[in-house]
């Protein structure tokens, strides 16, 4: 493990001492948060620390940094050609998290799929508000599609992503831009989200709640955490599909959308409407025809809900 990794399992602690311009309100909450983080940390690393199932890179940002990233080759066969590329993007509130938080997951998409799978790692609030996080995305997907080949062994022209809680607000972000969706080569071919935070303009504690959500929550006193990404981010963003994806134009979309969603999940009433409103968009330009009806032709959006599924439950 490198020194600047080994820091970042410490991130609360660093950003509540030394990080300028944090609400004190958030300041001792993530001092609270710490213990919960490195034990996560450690749940999720501990099992991979001596493994050389993935290999670890540091790719250079716009502004002279680096992210780390991990990537899952799939097992040697006799092909040859190049493999096709997914990028999975971990959770975490936009609060922190490690790449290894969806080692399980891209070790099983990279083997039974043959795919390249690439998990980054990003900055985190309240430190590092939108559009941090989704900064760091696109530096990494621009870097895939010009490295990809050379460095992997994988077609950037092949690409899918999937995203669990803000990873999957991320990905819906990240293929917004120009590059990765529509008629672009390197457009996302598919994205599948699991219990995605897809509209932050309401607060966690102000978020409609489904019938058989728990009464009581013993991390309430972290909710105002859980919004710091969107909270603290520059004037101007109140309506910015790349900070509220439920929000998106149809067209920035991947053409094949999944959405895995917990039905005991605070986020759930802004999936299924995110869902609907895509659905119906497709349906009504099939109906009426012409350039967009043309357009969405052939796309799919799909959900798949899990009466007991609750928030996170997939990586428990």
């Amino acid at each position: 493990m490198s020194i600047r990794h080994f820091f970042q399992w410490f991130q609360p602690t660093i950003d509540a001492l030394t990080a300028p311009n944090i609400p004190f309100d958030l300041r001792w909450r993530l001092l609270l948060l710490q213990p919960i983080s490195l034990l996560t940390f450690l749940l999720k690393h501990t099992p991979w620390a001596l493994s050389h199932a993935y290999t670890v890179h540091w790719i250079p940002t716009r502004d002279g940094r680096s992210l780390r990233v991990i990537v899952f080759q799939p097992s040697r066969t006799n092909e040859t050609g190049l493999r096709p590329l997914h990028v999975s993007i971990h959770g975490g509130a936009f609060l922190g998290g490690i790449a290894e938080y969806n080692a399980d997951f891209a070790s099983i998409v990279a083997q039974r799929t043959g795919a390249v799978v690439v998990c980054p790692q990003y900055r985190c609030a309240p430190a590092h508000p939108f559009p941090a996080a989704i900064d760091d995305i696109d530096d990494l997907m621009k870097w895939l599609v010009r490295n990809a080949e050379q460095k992997f062994h994988a077609n950037p022209k092949i690409m899918t992503m999937s995203g669990h809680s803000a990873g999957g607000n991320l990905v819906l972000a990240a293929c917004q831009q120009e590059e990765f969706h529509g008629q672009s080569d390197t457009a996302v071919k598919a994205a599948v989200t699991f219990y995605a935070a897809i509209d932050l303009r309401l607060e966690p504690r102000n978020k409609p709640k489904p019938p058989n959500f728990p009464k009581k929550d013993p991390l309430s006193f972290l909710m105002p955490l859980f919004n710091a990404y969107a909270r603290l981010a520059p004037p101007g963003h109140g309506n910015d599909p790349r900070l509220h994806p439920v929000i998106a134009e149809l067209e920035t979309l991947p053409r094949n959308l999944l959405l895995i969603i917990g039905e005991i999940d605070i986020l759930l009433h802004e999936q299924l409407t995110f869902v609907q409103r895509l659905k119906g968009e497709i349906e009504e330009a099939e109906r009426a025809g012409g350039a967009r009806g043309e357009a969405v032709r052939g796309r799919k959006v799909e959900s798949v809900l899990y009466e007991k599924g609750f928030h996170g439950w997939l990586e428990c």
